[in-house]
C-alpha cells in the first residue's frame, strides 16, 4: 500500500519518519499515554525508534496505516492516528490514536483518517475501543461521529479491565469543520471532563457543623460494615444480611468503577474529624441524560444531627450545576420516615406513592416518590 498524506483543518497527516523519534519519545513520557495505551513502561528512546520502523513496515505490507498528526504550518508532531490491522476480507479496521500532551484540546484527526479509509480504501466499518474510564478518548470518539455501542467485560487478556466499544460507518463522519454530538459545551463534553478527572471533595454545613463529601476509600470500610449491620439499615435498604468486610471491599470497587464509567457519583460524608457519617450516591439515568436518582444511608451515631439533609442538598446542587441535570428523584419504602424527612429538608417535593415500585428482599413494596428540580434552587 502506497503511503499517503492527508491535509485537513490545519493538520497534516503523514507517514511516520525516522526523524520523529524524539517527538514520539517525548510524548510517550506522558502519564496519560502510559496509563491508557500499551506503550512500554518506562518508555525509552529505542522504543520510539522501534515504533517508527514497525509502522513503516506495516505501510509496505498494507496491514495498517499509521499517520503522524502534525501541524500543517509548523510541521510539529501533535499525535498519532491510524488504522490497526486492516481486514480486507471484512472491509473493516480498528482506529486508534493518541495526542501529545502539548496538543490536547485542539483539532481532531480521526475524521480525516476515517474519510480516507472509506473513500480510498473502500472500508465499510471502523471499530473503536478504549478502556472504561478513558473519557478523553471517548470524547474524541464522540466528536468524530463514532457511536459508542456498549461495554466489553474483561476485555484485557488478563481479565482486569473493561472496555467501551463503538463503530463508525461512512455516513456517521462529520463534515470537515463540524463535530459529532459531543461538541464543546455539550452535556457529553461536560461530563467527560468531570468523570475524566479524580472525584472531587464537596462541602456542606448543618449550621453548626461542616461536613466533607469525599470519595470513599479503605479507611471507611469498617464504619460501612457497622452501618450495614445496623437493624434500621437492614430494615430499609437492600444491603446484604450478615454484611462483612468483603462486602464493603466489593462496594468500594463498585463505586470506583461507576465513577470511571461516568454512571454514578458515590460519596461518603464525614464530620469535622473526618469520621464516616454516611454514604450518598447520585445515579445517572441510562435513558434520560437529564435525570438521576439518589440513595443514601447514615451511620447510627450520626442520625438526627442534620448531616444527611445537608449532604443531600450539597450533592444535588453539584449534580445540577456540574453535571447539568434537570431532575433528581428520591424513592424510599413507604414507612421510612427518616429518609423522607431528610429528603424534604433538602428541598425535595413529595409527589406521591408508587405502588409496588421497589423490590425489597424479594417482595414488591410501595414507595414514596419525591423530586428536586434545578429550578427549585434558584
Amino acid at each position: 500500500m502506497e503511503p499517503v498524506e492527508i491535509t485537513e483543518d490545519g493538520l497534516l497527516l503523514r507517514p511516520w519518519q525516522a526523524t520523529d523519534a524524539d517527538a514520539v519519545y517525548r510524548a510517550c513520557q506522558d502519564p496519560d499515554i502510559q496509563r491508557w495505551t500499551t506503550v512500554p513502561r518506562p518508555y525509552r528512546h529505542e522504543h520510539a525508534q522501534s515504533f517508527l520502523a514497525d509502522r513503516a513496515r506495516q505501510w509496505e505490507r498494507g496491514t495498517s496505516a499509521a499517520f503522524a498528526v502534525c501541524d500543517a504550518a509548523s510541521g510539529e508532531v501533535l499525535g498519532a492516528c491510524g488504522l490497526n490491522t486492516i481486514d480486507r476480507n471484512h472491509e473493516l479496521s480498528e482506529i486508534g490514536y493518541w495526542t501529545a500532551p502539548w496538543a490536547r484540546g485542539q483539532r481532531v484527526a480521526v475524521r480525516a483518517v476515517a474519510r480516507w479509509s472509506f473513500d480510498e480504501l473502500k472500508l465499510r466499518r471502523l471499530l473503536w475501543g478504549a478502556e472504561v474510564g478513558n473519557h478523553a478518548s471517548r470524547l474524541v470518539a464522540l466528536r468524530s461521529g463514532i457511536r459508542i455501542e456498549g461495554r466489553l467485560r474483561a476485555a484485557d487478556p488478563a481479565g482486569r479491565t473493561h472496555e467501551w466499544f463503538g463503530t463508525l460507518l461512512p455516513g456517521d463522519v462529520p463534515a470537515p469543520g463540524e463535530v459529532g454530538p459531543a461538541a464543546p459545551g455539550t452535556l457529553d463534553a461536560r461530563r467527560a471532563v468531570v468523570f475524566g478527572r479524580p472525584q472531587p471533595t464537596l462541602f456542606a454545613t448543618t449550621g453548626t457543623h461542616e461536613l466533607s463529601l469525599r470519595p470513599m476509600d479503605e479507611r471507611d470500610l469498617d464504619a460501612i460494615v457497622t452501618t450495614c449491620r445496623d437493624p434500621e439499615t437492614l430494615r430499609w435498604t437492600t444491603v446484604p444480611e450478615g454484611y462483612t468486610r468483603a462486602d464493603a471491599e466489593d462496594f468500594l470497587r463498585f463505586v470506583r468503577a461507576t465513577w470511571a464509567a461516568g454512571t454514578s457519583a458515590n460519596f461518603v460524608f464525614t464530620d469535622a474529624a473526618d469520621r464516616y457519617a454516611g454514604s450518598i450516591d447520585l445515579r445517572l439515568s441510562a435513558t434520560d441524560p437529564l435525570l438521576a436518582d439518589v440513595g443514601f444511608m447514615t451511620a447510627p451515631y450520626a442520625r438526627g444531627r442534620g448531616y444527611q439533609p445537608a449532604a443531600l442538598a450539597a450533592l444535588c446542587t453539584w449534580g445540577f450545576t456540574t453535571l447539568g441535570l434537570a431532575r433528581i428523584e428520591w424513592r424510599a419504602n413507604v414507612g421510612n420516615v427518616a429518609s423522607r424527612r431528610a429528603a424534604e429538608k433538602a428541598g425535595f417535593t413529595m409527589e406521591g406513592t408508587a405502588r409496588a415500585a421497589l423490590n425489597h428482599r424479594g417482595t414488591r413494596v410501595d414507595a414514596w416518590v419525591g423530586a428536586l428540580l434545578a429550578e427549585d434552587l434558584s
